[in-house]
């Protein structure tokens, strides 16, 4: 009677582990996909601000349509790339397509940003600079909510490939979750030529 309870007793304790397991990957996962809200919440604040700074630089840049038409196309591309990184966070493609999307913005949000700089006048109205300032804070917010995503899917990711937690990751589909890449100019990893001649 004796060996049937210890039997009993070690079954029991390796369910509950193995249950500890799951909870955790469970756990791990849901913290991730809301540090993805995060960063989606801020992407719908950005999203928001672009179409009223267009607006406001139109009346200034009428012979910049083309500038202003590229920076509406890729904020609607944008949109549609956070839509579908929302829908699976986490998901390689969805991450891919997300950080490709924001990279063509804010290509073509610096060569907006570059034009008002060349208006005095643009520049000064207040409307605008309010936006730039909006936009400029919305910016560092997506920056640490995107920290604070990665973090999320890192701790996820070691959980889930760690023995044993492996094995009941493989067991109930917890595949590996990707990274959101910061969104980086190539000049920004080239440094620069110092001559003193």
């Amino acid at each position: 009677m004796i060996p049937l309870i210890v039997l009993v007793v070690i079954l029991a304790g390796a369910a509950f582990y193995f249950v500890g397991i799951y909870n955790q990957l469970i756990t791990l996962r849901n913290l991730y996909r809301n540090a993805f809200t995060q960063i989606d919440i801020q992407l719908k604040r950005r999203y928001d601000l672009i179409p009223n700074l267009v607006e406001a630089a139109k009346g200034y840049l009428a012979h910049e349509r083309g500038t202003l038409e590229a920076v509406m196309e890729a904020r609607n591309s944008a949109v549609g790339a956070s839509r579908a990184a929302a829908q699976s966070p986490g998901s390689a493609a969805a991450m891919t397509g997300l950080s490709q999307a924001e990279g063509a913005l804010s290509g073509v949000l610096s060569k907006l940003l570059a034009v008002v700089e060349a208006y005095p006048d643009l520049k000064a109205n207040r409307t605008v600079a309010d936006l730039m300032e909006e936009l400029t804070s919305t910016e560092n917010k997506i920056s640490f909510a995107r920290q604070a995503f990665n973090d999320a899917v890192t701790g996820y990711n070691i959980q889930r490939e760690k023995f044993p937690q492996n094995v009941i990751a493989s067991l109930f589909d917890f595949k590996t979750a990707a990274l959101l890449d910061a969104v980086e100019k190539t000049e920004e990893r080239t440094a620069p030529k110092v001559s003193f001649t």
